[in-house]
């Protein structure tokens, strides 16, 4: 999960799209809007369910023109046959 935020923070959309689950992976994926600052990431849980499944629940926090941004929201991950996690999806919290 740290590593996906820190590429959403830096816009490295190819490692992004690179650690989606092909069955849930987007075709592309906009790049940060100008002047969009990540503010920090909380990780609230991490539950591994068996050797294959995973969930992390979160927050990330972030400011654009002067508004303040949260999401928050519990990741489904996946592991791959070569042992990567793969974010699958995730149930957003609304705020």
């Amino acid at each position: 999960m740290r590593s996906r935020y820190s590429a959403y923070t830096l816009d490295l959309i190819s490692y992004l799209l690179d650690t989606w689950h092909p069955s849930t992976r987007p075709t592309d994926l906009p790049p940060n809007e100008p002047g969009l600052r990540w503010l920090g990431l909380t990780v609230y849980q991490h539950k591994v369910q068996d050797d294959q499944h995973a969930t992390v629940h979160f927050a990330a926090r972030s400011k654009l023109a002067g508004r303040a941004f949260r999401l928050e929201e519990t990741s489904r991950f996946v592991r791959d046959e070569a042992g990567r996690w793969l974010y699958l999806d995730g149930d957003v919290k609304e705020r």
